[in-house]
């Protein structure tokens, strides 16, 4: 596109140069290729000198041509930057989703790590849960419930972070076994966001989790390894697994 353009304008600009007649000294009289070329050396302010404006319109028309050639190039620089700068998040989710017993309640689970080498500051994790309802018209409806985490925030995502909801009474899966997960075509999505501390700008991540990808009665493996007295590590070959709920 960026090249497109580019070779537009030196279109536009060769055919005026070319309406001016004998503005360009050296250059072929009525030669397109002549005018279009000179008009690439000024937009991109090259410059050989083999060709040069000798009257005032095409002097005036290479002055203008200049000014588009300087805000071109830094649209194009822009751009270029705005592309290649914009942090990307590296966030991994664990395949699969448990529902297991923590500290004598059901809690549906996932986890998430951070596969960079820095942190995310002030992360925030959301959880919604999409499903089929019938109204009493029976009309069938897709519902979002959002569901409340134990802990949201996280002030420094660095190494690996388990996101947990409590399933009691005021719970929408509260009773909602795997088969009513599987008829009401529910899925569970998590989004997450933070600060890059390199970049200092805001990543966002998610992802989600249909009923066969949801585990009952299991827990997380431990994937946190400590490999000397100060340091701890993810064991990403672990991440995924699971165990039988203790």
């Amino acid at each position: 596109m960026l090249g497109g353009v580019f070779l537009g304008i030196n279109l536009v600009f060769a055919s005026a140069y070319l309406a001016l007649g004998d503005g360009i000294a050296n250059a072929r009289p009525g030669s397109f290729a002549d005018a279009f070329f000179f008009s690439v050396q000024t937009f991109a302010t090259i410059g050989y000198g083999g060709m040069v404006p000798r009257t005032m319109a095409a002097n005036l028309l290479v002055t203008t041509e200049a000014l588009f050639g300087f805000c071109y190039t830094g649209v194009v620089a822009g751009l270029v930057f705005s592309k290649f700068a914009r942090p990307t998040a590296r966030i991994l989710f664990s395949n699969k989703a448990v529902i297991t017993t923590h500290e004598g309640k059901p809690h549906f689970m996932l986890r998430m790590v951070n596969e960079r080498d820095n942190r995310i500051v002030d992360a925030q994790a959301k959880l919604t849960l999409m499903r089929d309802e019938v109204t009493a018209e029976g009309k069938t409806l897709r519902r979002f419930y959002t569901l409340p985490l134990v802990r949201s925030e996280n002030p420094l995502l660095r190494l690996s972070w388990t996101v947990m909801h409590e399933i009691n009474e005021a719970s929408p899966l509260f009773h909602m076994d795997h088969e009513a997960l599987q008829s009401t075509e529910a899925e569970i999505i998590v989004s997450v966001s933070g600060l890059d501390e390199t970049l200092s700008q805001m990543i966002h991540a998610r992802n989600s989790y249909i009923a066969d990808e949801i585990v009952r009665g299991a827990a997380f493996a431990d994937v946190l390894h400590r490999k000397d007295d100060f340091v701890l590590e993810v064991r990403y070959d672990r991440f995924h697994d699971l165990k039988d709920e203790d």
